[in-house]
C-alpha cells in the first residue's frame, strides 16, 4: 500500500466507533531490500508498542480505560503505520464490549491480520498502574565523549572497531534522532547496543548514531540499519540493538533486533517516554 494513501500527514476525522479497516499496513520488504535483507533474516526481534490512550465502553455503557502492550514479530511481513494505529485504538472509544478479554481478543485478531503474523497483546488494567516503574537502558553511555560532529545523514563508514581480544559490553546513547519519512517530525530515542566481538570505537559509534539526525525513516527501519551497519563494520559474534522512542499520539515504539537473545528485553519505560 502506498504511503500516499496512509492517514499520516493528512487531516482525518477521528472515529469513535470500532473500525478495523483504519489499520494501514506497510510492507517491510521495500526498506529491507536497501539493506540487502532478503530471504531469511540474520536476526530475531520484535517491535514493542505501548499504548497509553485506550478506552472503551462496558456492556452497560460505562467507560473503561487501560494501557496496552503490543509485540509485533520482526519477521512479520508488515509494520503498522502509527497514525492508523492511533485512529484504530480511538475507534473503541464509543464501542461497547463485554469485558477486557473481549477487547484483548479483538485487538489481537485485527492487529495480527494487519501485520500478517501473530501479534502479542497484553492489557494493563488500572489496578496494575501503581506497580509500573520507569528506568533507563543499561550500559555505558557514550554521550559525554568529546567529539566533533559534522555528519547528519547515516554514514556507516564512520564506524570503527579495534583489533584484539573480543569483549562483551553494552553501550548506550540518548542522542539518537531521526525523522518521520512522511511528515518530517522528529523522532527521539535512546538506543542500546549489546555485543561480543572486537571493541567498537566509542567516539566513532557516537558520530555514527548522531548521523541519523537528518535521516527520514521509520523507527523499525532505523534500528535494522544500525544493526546491519555495525555487523558489516565489525562482524561481532553476538549483537543486539534496542531502541526506545518517545511517544507520539499516545503510542511509543521500541524495536529490538538480536542474533543472540531469544526473548525481548524488559519493556521498561524510560524517563523521556
Amino acid at each position: 500500500m502506498s504511503l500516499s494513501n496512509a492517514p499520516l500527514g493528512h487531516n482525518v476525522a477521528y472515529p469513535s466507533h470500532y473500525d478495523p479497516s483504519l489499520l494501514f499496513p506497510i510492507a517491510r520488504a521495500h526498506n529491507r531490500a536497501s539493506l540487502q535483507l532478503t530471504g531469511r533474516l540474520p536476526f530475531a526481534g520484535a517491535d514493542i508498542w505501548n499504548a497509553y490512550e485506550l478506552s472503551w465502553l462496558d456492556a452497560r455503557g460505562k467507560p473503561r480505560v487501560a494501557m496496552a502492550r503490543f509485540t509485533v514479530p520482526a519477521d512479520s511481513p508488515n509494520i503498522i503505520e502509527s497514525k492508523s494505529f492511533k485512529l484504530y485504538l480511538n475507534s473503541y472509544n464509543q464501542t461497547r464490549l463485554d469485558g477486557a478479554r473481549a477487547l484483548r481478543d479483538r485487538l489481537a485478531a485485527d492487529l495480527s491480520a494487519a501485520a500478517g503474523s501473530t501479534v502479542g497483546v497484553e492489557l494493563i488494567l488500572p489496578e496494575r498502574f501503581g506497580a509500573l516503574a520507569m528506568g533507563e537502558l543499561d550500559g555505558d553511555y557514550i554521550d559525554d565523549l568529546d567529539v566533533e560532529i559534522d555528519t547528519y545523514t547515516p554514514d556507516p563508514a564512520l564506524l570503527r572497531c579495534a583489533d584484539g581480544a573480543a569483549v562483551d559490553e553494552t553501550l548506550a546513547s540518548r542522542l539518537l534522532k531521526s525523522n518521520c519519512p512522511v511528515t518530517g517530525q522528529p523522532d527521539w530515542a535512546s538506543v542500546q547496543i549489546r555485543y561480543r566481538g572486537r571493541p567498537l570505537d566509542r567516539p566513532a559509534l557516537l558520530r555514527y548514531l548522531v548521523s541519523f539526525r537528518d535521516h527520514a525513516e521509520f523507527h523499525e527501519h532505523c534500528v535494522e540499519r544500525i544493526y546491519m551497519d555495525i555487523m558489516a563494520a565489525c562482524r561481532p559474534e553476538r549483537l543486539t540493538v534496542y531502541a526506545r522512542y518517545t511517544r507520539r499520539g499516545g503510542l511509543d515504539i521500541n524495536p529490538w533486533r538480536s542474533n543472540a537473545e531469544a526473548a525481548p528485553p524488559a519493556d521498561m519505560r524510560t524517563a523521556r517516554q
